[in-house]
Formats: C-alpha cells, structure tokens, sequence
C-alpha cells in the first residue's frame, strides 16, 4: 500500500521560509515524478513545482522562491519555501507518480498540510 505523509507546514509572517517534507512508503522512490500541488480556499488545487528525471519546474508564482528536491535514500521530496507571500497561503500536497513496490502504476497523494502567511 502506498502511502505518503506529509509533515512541516504552519503559521508564518511575509518574508519568511518553511520546508514541507513528504515521504513515502510502498514506493520505487526513485521511479516515481513527484510534485508539489496548493489550493488556497475558493481556488482549484494548482500545480506550484514538479521534480522529472532530475528537472524541477515551477510555477510561474514561486519562481525563485521555492526549491523541490528529493532524497531517493530517505524516500523522501521535500519543498523549501522562501520570502513566502499572503498569496502562498493554501493546502499545500504532495504527489507521486510512478510505480509502487509491487510494480503497479501508483498516482498518490498526500494529506495535505496548511501554510498560513500572515501580512
């Protein structure tokens, strides 16, 4: 069973910098594409950052300010973020897609955890 568990998150004031940490269980970590998704309340969830064969891509909000990066030995991605805005505010997911321990196609995601950005 696949299974991802998030931890890092909370309350922060504009300018500031949290990491969030996802890792995995039931997972070839290493044969998984991970992302980072947010939904802030009222929008559709978004993608922020994605980690590819080695390429992170991000989006255009967080450019600069955010880094995706993984640990294939600790089966773990986590998403360093940096002169966080009001406007980063949202549940913050993570996900994997790739193959599970028993060579399945796995599409998981995380619980998710809340980054609150005050002004």
């Amino acid at each position: 069973q696949v299974q991802l568990a998030e931890s890092g998150g909370g309350l922060v004031q504009a300018g500031g910098s949290l990491t969030l940490s996802c890792t995995a269980s039931g997972l070839f970590f290493g044969l998984n594409d991970l992302a980072w998704y947010r939904q802030a309340p009222g929008n559709q969830r978004e993608l922020v950052a994605s980690l590819s064969g080695g390429t992170a891509n991000y989006a255009d909000s967080v450019k600069g300010r955010f880094t995706v990066s993984r640990d294939n030995a600790k089966s773990t991605m986590y998403l360093q973020m940096n002169g966080l805005k009001p406007e980063d505010t949202g549940v913050y997911y993570c996900h994997t897609k790739g193959y599970d321990r028993n060579w399945r196609i796995s599409d998981a995601w995380g619980q998710g955890k809340l980054v609150t950005v005050s002004s």
